[in-house]
């Protein structure tokens, strides 16, 4: 793996942790009326896409199992439609999606520092 895109999958992962971590235990009402809580979610989610998108396209062949087109496209959506954010597609984002991703880029992660 190349060393620039170890530290994309780094900081995807560190900012998908920090997500899951700010949100626990906040329902999806919470996520839309807490300012600052919105703010720094859709902030995290967009380092993880923005990461994303730097991984070489090598390395985002190598690990298919990761969605880069809809991480990608989530950072997108929300950087550009930053005026019209569908809170119940950014809570299922944070809720079902994040979750496995976190999972899988701890997996690649340490296989390729073994």
């Amino acid at each position: 793996m190349r060393r620039n895109d170890l530290i994309r999958l780094t900081h995807m992962l560190d900012a998908s942790k920090e997500v899951l971590s700010l949100s626990a235990g906040k329902t999806r009402k919470d996520i839309e009326t807490e300012r600052l809580l919105n703010l720094g979610l859709v902030r995290l989610i967009g380092i993880v896409g923005e990461a994303a998108a730097k991984v070489s396209a090598e390395g985002q062949s190598e690990y298919r199992n990761i969605p880069w087109p809809q991480i990608i496209g989530m950072r997108n959506r929300l950087i550009h439609g930053y005026d019209n954010i569908d809170f119940d597609i950014l809570f299922k984002t944070i809720s079902e999606d994040l979750p496995p991703l976190v999972a899988e880029l701890e997996r690649v992660i340490q296989t390729a520092q073994k």
